[in-house]
């Protein structure tokens, strides 16, 4: 990679690592599904109509959007209201590897190799040593509403590679204007009417500036300029970057937040860091069954090199 591309991917890495802390923030001022539900339609829109529809199936986009969007952020923006913390949330979630790397193997009958089911085997050890620190300090529902957060985007990432859109920028988008609906209905039947309008009464800088961040800062620019580094190197190269996400989001929690890094939490970093990267990177796919062109959304087109699943913070 040049130094202005290196550069790029560890900014990206550093933001969706603080988006994490400015998350925390927004849920001083939003309920957690009315936050998820706005943090979508201001991303979407009118970024929609700017940029054109990926040429892929709209059921995709759809399928997608619901996974992620509403599925996997309800659940984290929902476990974090109810006390999971930035920094562990920035951490635990990255078992989605895990989960992205079974999914792989049942739906899309991918073969392993021995080096990532080691690396699966101590990202797990590393989750449980993060439940028990969770355990000590809050609890552990949210803790669980995390994990299948992450299972949700390991599926998400599944269902993107079957869709394989060829813009990474334009496929963000989309899939952004899918969510917003669905949230605003769970909210409303949840969280109930009033808190919705609490939380736009009394809206404050603040706040505006805490869905802005995590809209037009993490959502588009973020992904916008990964897609572009998957455009112009290997997946492979530019894929080990997310593994400095947690370090960025544990740190700004520790900066901002004052979480505490305690021997247990660090432990776990550094267990499910390492598993992750092991399951993620070690030694590639044995075999890959592809899917049939009539299963695809694109009539068949395969794009020179489709942009992976990558971390929606």
């Amino acid at each position: 990679m040049r130094p202005l591309h290196l550069f790029l991917a560890v900014l990206v890495a550093a933001i969706w690592g603080v988006n994490f802390v400015v998350i925390e923030v927004g849920l001083d001022h939003f309920p957690p599904l009315l936050f998820t539900a706005l943090r979508f339609l201001v991303a979407a829109v009118p970024a929609v109509f700017l940029v054109k529809r990926p040429e892929v199936a709209l059921g995709w986009i759809v399928l997608v959007g619901l996974t992620l969007g509403v599925a996997k952020f309800g659940l984290v923006f929902t476990g974090m209201h109810l006390g999971m913390p930035a920094g562990l949330t920035s951490l635990v979630l990255q078992v989605q590897a895990v989960f992205t790397a079974v999914f792989a193997v049942v739906f899309l009958r991918e073969r392993l190799r021995p080096v990532r089911y080691l690396g699966m085997a101590v990202a797990l050890v590393g989750i449980g040593v993060a439940a028990w620190a969770q355990g000590a300090s809050g609890p552990l529902t949210a803790f669980s509403m995390i994990i299948a957060a992450a299972a949700f985007w390991g599926l998400a990432n599944v269902l993107t590679r079957r869709a394989a859109p060829p813009d990474a920028l334009a496929w963000t988008v989309w899939v952004s204007l899918v969510p917003p609906l669905p949230l605003f209905v769970m909210s409303l039947l949840v969280e109930g009417p009033r808190a919705g309008l609490v939380a736009m009464r009394d809206l404050d800088p603040t706040g505006v500036a805490a869905l802005l961040f995590v809209a037009w800062v993490a959502t588009v620019f973020g992904f916008g300029v990964w897609g572009f580094l998957l455009r112009e190197h290997d997946a492979s190269a530019v894929a080990p970057f997310t593994l400095l996400v947690p370090v960025f989001g544990m740190l700004s929690a520790y900066v901002f937040l004052g979480e505490e890094l305690t021997p247990l939490n660090l432990t776990a970093a550094v267990l499910l860091v390492g598993g992750v990267a092991l399951t993620a990177l070690g030694g590639g796919r044995s075999r890959v069954t592809r899917p049939d062109p009539g299963e695809r959304g694109d009539g068949g087109r395969t794009p020179e090199r489709a942009p992976t699943a990558t971390p929606d913070r």
